[in-house]
């Protein structure tokens, strides 16, 4: 109850300066409003080289992708600090086009002018977990939640898709139709085909961790559970782990970034915190992904490289959230409801790289190494 109060007074200060800055004329700028930065970084990068048009970056305060740039005004987005947030505000409100990646709530008391272009790029490749009018948890929320959300995706001009997979799960989860997806490839993906920025990455990185000259690295990569953005502990049994495997390979950990862990490593010769590194990087680097409803297999699979899903809470997870599919249909790897199994599995190479191929070329089906591109020639091309 608490929460929907805090969120309506939010909305609505929001919704006052929104009006007062929307007297303003429209301006030839974009404005890019980010919660996780991967999909934003490759599109800003495009939309630099095609266009001499100004821009501004709006970022989340868990952003973990450095956007700063020379020429480039990088605002964080914090209502704490009332003279940045008017800002804020103030260049959504006048901007021409938009880009955002994920849900925005202060969306939902946007109203944009009718030329303005709200396009979403959306934080992930796939999905596995129900999200939007889809997620489980909606139907616990109020009605007011339920119109907010409603509000937020009308917002959408355009949704960015990589797949025809994908285009089906948008379709249900934001109540949109065909004319509003874009099929330019997801931007993130660009990182993949650019042989230059992956040697520089694998070379970073083994500085980084030299610890790789001599292991392997199993990459743990779990999604967050609702009311857990804090973790103490791993599902995983690390002592067990160490044991078994920690002659041939290292542990590499990287959160979702809503989450913080708090634990003391007892494993610092084979367990690391790579949180903060881009993802795209750490998966160049790593032979073996763990993981288990995150959206991350989804572009790991364009690396040909193996996949177990470790889903020790499958049942609970899917009454809460939800899935698009039966698990089994979904992924593309082995499933490992214990540590003893996933260890069993790595230890026997019980993998498909067939089907993990397969699973890769369908979900990225217009992601081909020009994502970026396209999608900016798409949005800007009448002015080009």
């Amino acid at each position: 109850m608490m929460r929907e109060v805090f969120i309506t007074i939010y909305l609505f200060s929001f919704w006052v300066v929104f009006s007062i800055c929307k007297l303003f004329p429209l301006q030839s700028k974009t404005t890019f409003v980010t919660a996780f930065g991967d999909n934003v970084f490759y599109t800003l990068h495009a939309f630099e080289k095609e266009l001499d048009q100004p821009c501004v970056i709006i970022q989340s305060n868990f952003c973990r992708v450095d956007l700063s740039k020379e020429n480039r005004e990088v605002i964080c987005y914090r209502t704490r600090n009332p003279l940045k947030w008017i800002r804020a505000v103030y260049h959504i409100a006048t901007s021409e086009k938009i880009f955002i990646d994920t849900y925005f709530a202060f969306l939902s008391v946007s109203n944009f002018k009718p030329s303005v272009i709200c396009t979403q790029l959306w934080h992930a490749v796939g999905a596995m977990k129900k999200f939007g009018l889809e997620d489980h948890s909606v139907k616990h929320r109020s009605k007011t939640a339920k119109r907010r959300f409603k509000e937020v995706y009308k917002r959408f001009d355009f949704v960015v898709i990589g797949s025809e997979n994908m285009k089906v799960i948008f379709k249900r989860a934001f109540g949109i139709n065909d004319n509003q997806l874009i099929r330019t490839g997801v931007p993130r993906t660009d990182f993949f085909f650019n042989e230059d920025e992956k040697s520089h990455a694998i070379q970073k990185m083994k500085e980084e961790f030299p610890i790789m000259e001599d292991k392997k690295v199993l990459l743990y990569a779990p999604t967050y559970r609702d009311n857990q953005f804090v973790v103490s502990d791993l599902a995983l049994e690390l002592p067990k782990m160490q044991e078994k495997l920690g002659e041939e390979y290292v542990l590499f950990l990287s959160l979702h970034p809503a989450v913080k862990m708090k634990f003391h490593n007892h494993y610092a010769d084979f367990v690391f915190d790579v949180s903060d590194y881009h993802i795209n990087h750490i998966s160049l680097v790593s032979d073996i992904l763990i993981t288990d409803y995150s959206s991350i297999p989804f572009e790991f699979a364009i690396l040909h490289k193996p996949i177990i899903f470790f889903a020790y809470d499958l049942d609970k997870y899917e009454e809460d959230r939800g899935l698009w599919d039966k698990y089994e249909n979904l992924v593309p790897g082995p499933i490992a409801k214990s540590t003893d199994e996933l260890i069993h599995i790595i230890q026997y190479n019980e993998f498909d790289i067939e089907k993990l191929i397969q699973f890769g070329d369908e979900w990225n089906r217009y992601s081909t190494g020009n994502s970026s591109e396209r999608l900016i020639k798409a949005i800007y091309g009448n002015e080009k």
